[in-house]
């Protein structure tokens, strides 16, 4: 998932408080490595959203996951799907509106689920807006944006990615409930 706009500056602290968000801290004083998923975002083994993507297991999930911070010119958070960690742009983490990252999180949390599960990540069958991974993913972070009080608006504003055309953005917004 990602957001290209509204950058979230933190004043002064190791971390920024996502608002509205119960608990969850995003440290954007952070270097480019892999760290304890716990390091980067703190709190989500509380969120509600993720309990119910890993039931039980959540707080042994969220303590053994990884981040790793990289430099790169494209991209926001993705899955590796080699060994099930999150990766992050360096520059978004720092620069992006704390509500991004958190629906973020909750998209990428969805993905390490599914790899979990044993499904195909980046089945080449589909087109990216017509994966059943990708759809259960932007399909949780919408519920979650609209219990955060985002808009319709808002919320579709923050879907779009460069890597999708109108056309195929039509389909993903009519397939998670938003058309």
């Amino acid at each position: 998932m990602k957001s290209k706009n509204a950058p979230a500056k933190p004043k002064g602290s190791p971390t920024s408080s996502a608002g509205g968000m119960a608990g969850v801290e995003i440290n954007k004083k952070i270097k480019l490595r892999y760290y304890k998923f716990t390091d980067v975002f703190k709190g989500f083994e509380d969120v509600d959203a993720v309990k119910k993507i890993f039931g039980k297991n959540t707080k042994k999930v969220i303590s053994e996951l990884k981040v790793m911070l990289v430099s790169t010119k494209w991209g926001y958070l993705w899955v590796d799907d080699r060994n099930l960690s999150i990766g992050c742009n360096y520059d978004y983490i720092k620069r992006a509106d704390d509500r991004h990252i958190y629906l973020d999180v909750i998209h990428e949390l969805t993905h390490i689920k599914q790899g979990m599960e044993g499904k195909n990540l980046f089945d080449d069958s589909f087109e990216y807006v017509d994966s059943p991974t990708e759809i259960e993913a932007y399909k949780k972070g919408v519920t979650e944006a609209k219990r955060l009080g985002m808009s319709n608006d808002e919320i579709i504003e923050y879907l779009k990615v460069d890597w999708v055309d109108k056309k195929d953005f039509s389909r993903l917004l009519k397939a998670v409930g938003l058309a």
